[in-house]
């Protein structure tokens, strides 16, 4: 049986942490994040959001993180 994947209810991006590197943009396949002019990630549009948790894993400074829960 294949496993549900919970929906995300937030993504916190640490600005503190986050160099700016782009990678969470690159990688997210529906296009949640825009980049400020900052050069921090924001999220746009969360509605997008798929759960695949790409922006999470591949973050090099470990800065962003999923709040997960059921509808």
């Amino acid at each position: 049986m294949a496993k549900k994947r919970l929906k995300v209810k937030e993504i916190i991006v640490n600005a503190d942490w986050c160099k700016g590197c782009g990678i969470c943009v690159a990688f997210c396949p529906t296009q949640v994040f825009d980049m400020s002019k900052e050069k921090i990630p924001v999220v746009a549009r969360l509605e997008k959001c798929i759960s695949c948790d790409l922006c999470e894993l591949r973050c090099p400074d470990v800065a962003i993180t999923l709040v997960k829960g059921e509808d």
